[in-house]
């Protein structure tokens, strides 16, 4: 089987090239195209006109796949809405999607974020969106830009949109910034701090990337990347090497309430960081979704990213 993986060098893409490499896949690496978005209401409309130069040399590169994975796009959770990021999260999917059609792929799997559905209490793998920063509108986006998209009738091209967690890896600058966190006097969680959470790693994304490019049957629209088990009060002593403090759950409901308030009236500069604060708090629950139904199994190794110093 030949995968082509589009940001190939990025901190993602760098793990599935490589876990697609010892899954046994010829790996063919693509750079992805820098693109701005125009403030045109659908990516589709775009790519009737000036995209289609960019899409057919995609088309180009990616000729001869089974499978290409896009593990492209920006991180960037706290940026704001610049054209940069949505041309990045929100277009470049419906992008490589036409150019999956004209290669003639039978499956593109994309990865997009859970922090689409921000706040919720419990993630899952329906359609529904609840994005309340411009990072996770970008994504958003992204992924409405490949269900609304009007497919090729000629193709057979299987979409699979992959919702990554909170992905940790080496050499992250997310993961450094939590190790420092948790290691300091702000480390701390709501109550006993044993909900679950939606730290996982990098290694585990990969996994379940190299398994939806190789499933033979159908897979669902969307999947979500599978919990790596641990609680709010772990991740924490894991990454600071001490246990954290544990704060009355009022004193932190109050304190993101009106975080939350004056992010607002700043235009929602601050969501990104108050997010990260509430789930270093309350954790995120989700369900168990595709990978659980199917026995597609996911390791990880979330622990031992956590504890690297």
């Amino acid at each position: 089987m030949k995968c082509a993986v589009v940001g190939a060098s990025g901190f993602v893409g760098s793990a599935v090239v490589a876990r697609l490499s010892a899954d046994g896949l010829e790996v063919v690496r693509v750079s992805a195209p820098r693109l701005a978005w125009s403030g045109a209401d659908s990516a589709d409309i775009l790519l009737q006109t000036e995209l289609l130069p960019v899409a057919d040399l995609l088309a180009h590169a990616i000729a001869g796949a089974d499978v290409v994975v896009n593990a492209a796009g920006l991180a960037s959770p706290d940026a704001g809405g610049e054209t940069s990021l949505l041309g990045a999260n929100a277009l470049l999917p419906a992008v490589i999607a036409r150019a999956c059609e004209r290669a003639g792929v039978r499956r593109l799997v994309h990865i997009s974020s859970a922090a689409v559905q921000g706040r919720r209490q419990r993630l899952d793998e329906s359609a529904s969106v609840e994005p309340f920063s411009s990072y996770s509108r970008s994504k958003a986006l992204g992924e409405e830009a490949l269900r609304v998209r009007q497919p090729d009738p000629a193709a057979r091209l299987d979409i699979v949109i992959l919702r990554a967690t909170s992905v940790q890896g080496p050499g992250r600058a997310t993961t450094r910034k939590l190790q420092r966190i948790a290691a300091s006097v702000l480390s701390s969680v709501a109550g006993p701090g044993q909900r679950p959470t939606p730290v996982t790693s990098v290694l585990g994304l990969a996994e379940l990337v190299s398994a939806l490019a190789t499933f033979p049957g159908t897979v669902s629209t969307t999947v979500l990347q599978p919990a790596e088990g641990l609680t709010t009060s772990e991740v924490l002593e894991l990454a600071g090497g001490r246990p954290p403090r544990h704060l009355p759950e009022w004193l932190c409901r109050g304190a993101l309430g009106l975080g939350f308030g004056l992010s607002r009236l700043a235009g929602s500069r601050f969501h990104g960081a108050l997010r990260r604060l509430e789930v270093m708090w309350f954790g995120q629950d989700q369900v168990l979704g595709w990978a659980a139904a199917h026995g597609v199994a996911v390791r990880g190794n979330v622990r031992e990213v956590l504890t690297r110093r």
